[in-house]
């Protein structure tokens, strides 16, 4: 049987993309080999503050987005926000971050690391700026939370100061603007003729793959 393919777009600083992953690990461990997640990164906080300008400025700025983002961490039970999130260390920017992870998927891609280490890095990257409040756009901080995690960092940091990471992230970009991904996260199956965006429960997640999974190749459309 041939796998579901399943492109998962997301910003590492994005609230709904990490109260959602639960979701996301819960469809890998029932699915297993069926399927195949495929993470990507595009920029919705690629400029933080010239962000939260626009968007909060006459709304609270950073204190009242804070507080948004705690209201949307209180409806659910499995993460946690540190008091000082998005009030102390406010992160310049997701892409430090995503160019990070994309190195570290090009190690994964030719086994340089097991398989699993990218969706690892990723929430231990999450976890690091909504629990603990650091600075994930912070090179220090993101090579420390590598080696906290025991990843291989010289292979990390050479792939990208010799920019192979940065063509990565490039594609990464390039392939959110044609597929017009606009949200994060988005989950994009059917070679991206299905999409689900933002906090969308896990059942409609399932019922995406199992129609792939039920629907013999070419039978889904009826036009």
């Amino acid at each position: 049987m041939e796998r579901i393919r399943i492109t998962h777009f997301s910003d590492v600083l994005c609230v709904w993309a990490y109260v959602s992953q639960v979701r996301v690990d819960e469809l890998q461990s029932n699915f297993g080999e069926a399927i195949e997640l495929d993470y990507r990164y595009f920029h919705v906080f690629g400029d933080v503050h010239k962000k939260m300008d626009a968007a909060w400025k006459d709304r609270g700025g950073l204190l009242a987005y804070g507080e948004h983002v705690r209201e949307v961490v209180d409806k659910f039970g499995h993460v946690k926000l540190h008091p000082q999130t998005w009030l102390r260390d406010t992160p310049h920017s997701s892409m430090p971050a995503h160019l990070f992870l994309c190195a570290l998927r090009l190690l994964e891609g030719k086994g340089g690391v097991a398989p699993g280490t990218l969706a690892r890095a990723a929430w231990a990257i999450r976890e690091a700026f909504f629990r603990d409040a650091r600075d994930i756009s912070r090179q220090s901080v993101l090579l420390a939370i590598a080696e906290s995690i025991s990843l291989p960092l010289d292979e990390i940091e050479h792939t990208m100061e010799s920019g192979v990471a940065h063509a990565a992230l490039a594609e990464d970009l390039n392939l959110a603007r044609t597929q017009g991904i606009q949200g994060s996260p988005t989950l994009l199956f059917n070679e991206g003729r299905q999409r689900l965006t933002g906090n969308v429960g896990y059942r409609i997640m399932e019922a995406n793959i199992r129609e792939l999974l039920e629907t013999e190749p070419g039978q889904l459309s009826w036009c």
